[in-house]
């Protein structure tokens, strides 16, 4: 299927990227089909792409690459909704708030996207945790893992230029991301 962005343009998605979150996410119920689009730029960044509405797009990144402890502690209920089977299946993602100011960038703790690899659904859970925030201040954290990522890249490639290429992500090569946890654990 080609889909009309209104960041990235043209899409083509197949069956392998599309995601289905069937109580949407909080704020926007009424979306329930989704992509994830990675924008080829190296931040880590990937945007959730509403398949319904070109202009629905969401920010995403991974918690743990900013903060390394964090882990999603999912109720019964919840793994039920999500399928999953085995807690190893799946992968977590905060919304990213980026503001014109990107210093201020955050991320929202409390309330992650958690996707079924395997079945390719998804949910957005309301953690019980009182520890985390839904303004979570990151710009820093991500800095240094850029930079980190940056020096390593340059000292085995040295210093090819890449074209950044936009492109839908098949949810099939998205590793795991091991931070859910189950309650009955």
């Amino acid at each position: 299927m080609i889909f009309k962005t209104g960041r990235f343009g043209q899409l083509t998605i197949g069956e392998a990227e599309k995601i289905v979150i069937p109580q949407g996410l909080l704020g926007f119920p009424e979306y329930t089909e989704f992509c994830l689009v990675d924008p080829g730029d190296e931040t880590l960044i990937l945007w959730l792409q509403s398949l319904q509405n070109p202009e629905i797009v969401f920010a995403l990144l991974e918690p743990k690459i900013f903060k390394p402890e964090y882990s999603a502690r999912l109720s019964a209920a919840e793994l039920r909704e999500l399928k999953l089977d085995n807690i190893n299946q799946s992968a977590v993602y905060s919304i990213l708030t980026i503001p014109e100011d990107v210093t201020q960038m955050s991320a929202n703790l409390k309330a992650p996207v958690v996707i079924n690899l395997k079945a390719q659904i998804a949910r957005q859970v309301v953690l019980q945790e009182n520890e985390y925030s839904i303004k979570h201040l990151m710009f820093r954290e991500l800095r240094a893992h850029l930079a980190t990522i940056a020096a390593q890249k340059r000292s085995v490639e040295g210093e090819a230029e890449v074209t950044p290429h936009v492109s839908a992500v098949s949810i099939h090569t998205i590793p795991p991301s091991l931070t859910v946890k189950s309650l009955q654990a």
